[in-house]
């Protein structure tokens, strides 16, 4: 059974920043592409940030380029997303998701899911 548990999140400024980890078991995380996604209150879910297996190529949504970086260590079975110059926007429930197929497309067949981290910006 594949388990995904996210964490670090948290309450913190404009301009601050969080890093956010999703530590998976249960399958070959190698073998995972990987994603990050979020939803604040009152809006659907949406693409952040998604990486492939081998970590060579990574998706950014828009408003997160330049400020958010994803990456993955293989040997910890571990995702990351580093979360800098945060904006009160950026205030939403993130979660950590595994695409089997590896190929970690924003809109790749994510099968498993977190449970989710709160991420709350201040203005």
């Amino acid at each position: 059974q594949v388990q995904l548990v996210e964490s670090g999140g948290g309450l913190v400024q404009a301009g601050g920043s969080l890093r956010l980890s999703c530590a998976v078991s249960g399958h070959t995380f190698s073998s995972f592409g990987m994603g990050w996604f979020r939803q604040a209150p009152g809006k659907e879910r949406e693409f952040v940030s998604t990486v492939n297996w081998s970590g060579s190529s990574k998706y950014y949504e828009d408003s997160v380029k330049g400020r958010f970086t994803i990456s993955r260590d293989n040997a910890k079975n571990t995702v990351y997303l580093q979360m800098n110059s945060l904006k009160p926007e950026d205030t939403a429930v993130y979660y950590c998701a595994a695409d089997p197929l590896g190929v970690g497309f924003p809109n790749g067949l994510y099968q498993y899911w977190g449970q989710g981290t709160q991420v709350t910006v201040s203005s």
